[in-house]
């Protein structure tokens, strides 16, 4: 139905395939929106300086800045819009990161246009009570990103980021995949006197060589084939704010010695342009590699490492901070609670033994993820180390080292209860794929998503529960 224009809504559409992006901006137009559009999630944020709007919709896979971190980049400008994602790729993981960040809701490709419709009309009624519904502005902004954790480790850390914040140096920030080392450099900027600058983050792995000179610097218009438009790279975008370059190592040997330059005179070029631009930013860098060793073995410049490297920052992992898991499961409870409308789950104790005692290979992150998992797929109010063990992978018993108050001595020599034991896990197995399907309305392919398994797996398993093949369902329109 086409909406009056005193209620058209202002909507952004990124997507970076022309034919996709000009398709869904005739449909929002269509139905009454005022629709912009733009190539690029780096185009975007520039737009985004200049107007306001009420909606962006953006794709997930596009070459440079992706959805997620053009989402991560939004978040750290404060952007009031509601955010939809679109995907051909979705998947637990990607909708997870991309709600945690503060996107609304992410739908499927192919869609029709009552799909993308009612969930823009879904999108604004949130937007219109905030209140009730937190945009991506962080709740407490002002105060930067919330640290949690009373560990004596984070405490330290705590300490570290609060003499260093005030100064303009260089910060080398090392930790595991997982451990916080963005959430730390956003924790920098918004101490430092640049807060209220713009943070800008580049994920030095997700480019590749020749995109990368071209994210940080900018190119001008013919500078290569596909240059159809000037771009503003990322160092300019970050004048009078900071820039953090998210896993440094990635970085090609050849522009590590114009990355040098930069941090040496904060001035570059632009891709194509003789121009000298000189900018204000502070650097921060991350990595989960040991960089003295990259250095050694000739993939890293030890000049451009010293550098990096003026004030180094350590980020500790998950299972060297045990006593911050009761506090961090009950934090990442509560925000996922929020984000789906319901009360926050409890943890009963044997759950909670069943966290200190897991390994964490994926720190943090692994963290959140499992009490986001356990929030939109669980249905009773406490979470026991039953429930732990359907949303953990199924490497959980060999990773976890239980201790007897976390687990159920079973005895090894005994059949009749290891037989047990195996009726039981295959019982769960079977409850928690029967109610996944379930909320899923039947649809196998987001089921399978949703459990981290293939398609033809969980058909393997619902034919052994004597679940008939399902017929095959017609195209849906694009």
């Amino acid at each position: 139905m086409i909406r009056s224009q005193e209620a058209a809504a202002s909507i952004l559409v990124v997507d970076d395939h022309p034919q996709a992006r000009e398709s869904l901006t005739d449909i929002l137009r269509h139905a009454g929106h005022c629709a912009n559009s733009c190539a690029s999630a780096v185009e975007a944020l520039a737009w985004l300086e200049r107007h306001s709007v009420d909606v962006v919709i953006t794709d997930l896979r596009m070459p440079g800045m992706s959805g997620l971190e053009f989402i991560r980049a939004l978040q750290s400008r404060q952007c009031e819009s509601q955010i939809i994602m679109v995907t051909a790729h979705a998947s637990v993981s990607s909708a997870v990161e991309a709600m945690r960040h503060g996107a609304f809701d992410y739908i499927e490709k192919p869609f029709d246009a009552d799909q993308i419709e009612s969930l823009v009309s879904r999108a604004l009624a949130r937007h219109a009570s905030p209140a009730r519904h937190p945009t991506l502005a962080p709740p407490n902004a002002a105060q930067g990103p919330r640290l949690v954790g009373s560990s004596e480790a984070m405490m330290r850390l705590r300490e570290r980021i609060s003499q260093v914040a005030r100064t303009s140096e260089t910060v080398l920030i090392c930790g595991e995949s997982g451990t916080g080392k963005e959430l730390v450099a956003k924790a920098i900027h918004a101490d430092s006197p640049r807060a209220n600058g713009a943070l800008v983050s580049l994920n030095c792995p997700s480019l590749s060589p020749q995109l990368m000179e071209s994210e940080l610097f900018g190119h001008e218009r013919g500078a290569f084939t596909s240059a159809d438009a000037p771009r503003v790279g990322r160092f300019e975008l970050a004048d009078r704010g900071t820039i953090l370059l998210d896993e440094v190592t990635e970085i090609a040997l050849p522009l590590q010695a114009k990355l040098l330059r930069v941090l040496q005179e904060r001035s570059f070029e632009r891709v194509g342009s003789s121009a000298t631009i000189r900018v204000d930013v502070r650097v921060l860098a991350s990595t989960n590699r040991d960089l003295a060793r990259e250095v050694r073995d000739g993939r890293f410049r030890e000049d451009l490492y010293f550098r990096l490297a003026v004030i180094p920052l350590l980020v500790p992992p998950l299972r060297e901070r045990r006593d911050d898991l009761p506090e961090l499961a009950a934090h990442f409870l509560e925000l996922a609670a929020t984000r789906v409308d319901r009360e926050p789950m409890q943890l009963r104790g044997d759950a909670l033994q069943l966290l200190r005692d897991y390994s964490w290979p994926g720190n943090i992150r692994e963290l959140e993820n499992l009490m986001t998992r356990a929030t939109v797929l669980g249905s009773s109010a406490w979470l026991s180390a039953d429930d732990l063990r359907l949303w953990l992978p199924a490497n959980l018993s060999n990773q976890a080292h239980p201790s007897s108050q976390a687990f159920p001595a079973i005895d090894a020599g005994s059949h009749e209860n290891s037989s047990s034991a195996r009726t039981n896990l295959h019982d769960m197995e079977r409850r928690m794929i029967e109610s996944t399907l379930e909320q899923f309305d039947g649809h196998r392919e987001k089921t399978a998503k949703a459990l981290g398994i293939g398609v033809r797996t969980l058909t393997n398993k619902l034919r052994a529960y004597g679940y008939a093949p399902r017929a095959k369902a017609p195209a849906r329109a694009a």
